[in-house]
């Protein structure tokens, strides 16, 4: 009988972060400075970031070294297993053979901490004192907050208030780990106090989250900001997941047809696929890779390719991704981690050039899907990757009316333990299908930089 599980020694654990920019046929479009327009240097990153983490943001090295304090403290979860979904297969009366790479064995329950750990590091080596960041549904919020706590750092976050309110004990955990919470929009920053007298009922977004954070770390001497997906340097880090997935796939005589991620910002989609598509790129295989996003903030089926800004008060760089306007506030669905009005520069190049699919689903077949799932191999899946299972789910089924096998890979980003709340609606049938809303949409598309 095979192996449902298949485990990897920490000997074979990654001792590299991989790079893909070393590896694209085209160049990705610079970050610009949003008042001159034209390309930023590092120096412009600077003030908000520690040295080394902006060095690889801009690298082209193809391998970057992961510093033995983060590989031991990585030891903790990793490597992550690889789950072979047999009892999922045997329900959808599929062919295909689904496989999940489980990143709920973190500390903080996701995959968050890839990143979250060596940020940290860097920060510490640079003297930072405090770091100041957001979140959506907590994963981020949570794992920077237990990351800061092994390197002796203060952590701040600016919670989306819609997930702080649906989410409490994603707000425990980061206080348990000693950092300091509030809802966004606040009154703790002048972006929040602005949103607030506009809308003093605001449900808060990932955009105003950001905005909150860069300005916190702006003010103070002692503080840097820190993001958990967008940028390349946290996607970079995401690719241990990945590294640990193609050696796995080997063990398990396979390799897949189709690899799956939700996508919101885009780490844990490019920190599986990236890896793999390093051969696709070279030609090497056919691999299909398949972006899941929600319905109702939908920016690589549905935004406009084009720069725009990565938080709502327009004080990040200018960069160029599939958007919907800075300035567009989403549907308080329980995806909180996916509730973001851009993707990934990196993975958004990637996109355009045509490597990688995008699909889109509303809130009730993701929970469907996850509902499935948990029925079957027994694991609660966070809200975010419902989107992912629904992506694997329907590729599966589509090998069955084939009538053809199919290898299937997704990133089972998180468990949801803390997300019950959502299931309870789901399960109460008081789940709203959430849509794409165009009017907003096309009242925020009014605010994009004319570049």
């Amino acid at each position: 009988m095979a192996d449902k599980k298949i485990f990897l020694p920490e000997s074979e654990m990654p001792t590299h972060w991989y790079n893909i920019a070393a590896d694209l046929r085209n160049p990705p479009p610079p970050p610009l400075h949003p008042a001159t327009h034209e390309p930023i240097g590092p120096e412009a990153l600077a003030p908000l970031f520690p040295m080394e983490l902006i060095k690889q943001e801009v690298s082209a090295e193809r391998y970057i070294p992961i510093p033995e304090e983060v590989r031991e403290i990585y030891k903790v979860w990793r490597p992550s297993p690889l789950i072979r979904a047999t009892a999922l297969e045997k329900a959808l009366g599929t062919p295909a053979k689904i496989y999940y790479k489980y990143e709920g064995v973190s500390p903080s329950g996701s995959h968050k901490p890839n990143t979250a750990v060596p940020q940290a590091y860097y920060n510490k080596l640079e003297g930072v004192k405090r770091i100041a960041t957001e979140t959506g549904a907590g994963q981020w919020g949570s794992s920077l907050a237990y990351a800061c706590q092994q390197f002796g750092i203060e952590s701040k976050v600016y919670m989306v208030r819609v997930s702080y309110e649906q989410k409490p004990y994603r707000r425990s955990l980061m206080q348990l780990w000693g950092g300091a919470v509030v809802p966004s929009p606040s009154s703790d920053t002048q972006a929040g106090r602005d949103i607030l007298a506009q809308d003093p009922q605001s449900s808060g977004s990932l955009g105003i989250a950001i905005s909150e954070a860069v300005e916190d770390a702006a003010m103070r001497e002692d503080t840097k900001y820190s993001l958990g997906s967008v940028l390349n340097h946290v996607l970079l880090h995401q690719t241990v997941i990945g590294q640990e997935a193609i050696k796995q796939m080997e063990m398990a005589g396979d390799y897949p047809d189709v690899v799956v991620g939700c996508a919101g910002g885009g780490s844990n989609a490019a920190g599986l696929m990236f890896p793999f598509l390093k051969d696709k790129l070279a030609g090497k295989t056919t691999t299909r890779f398949l972006a899941v996003e929600p319905a109702s903030c939908p920016s690589l089926t549905k935004g406009q390719y084009r720069y725009d800004f990565g938080d709502v008060a327009g004080l990040t760089p200018l960069m160029k991704m599939y958007t919907l306007g800075h300035t567009f506030m989403p549907p308080g669905i329980h995806a909180g981690g996916l509730r973001y009005h851009a993707m990934a520069p990196m993975l958004c190049h990637l996109y355009a050039e045509g490597d990688i699919e995008a699909r889109s689903y509303p809130q009730n077949p993701c929970f469907e899907a996850a509902t499935l799932f948990a029925r079957t191999e027994g694991i609660v899946p966070a809200p975010e990757s419902s989107h992912a299972i629904r992506g694997a789910i329907d590729e599966a089924l589509a090998a069955k009316e084939e009538g053809r096998s199919r290898v299937i890979l997704f990133n089972l980003s998180g468990h949801g333990f803390l997300d019950l709340s959502a299931y309870d609606d789901y399960l109460a049938g008081r789940l709203i299908d959430d849509h794409y809303p165009e009017e907003k949409v096309a009242e925020a598309m009014k605010e994009l930089p004319a570049i």
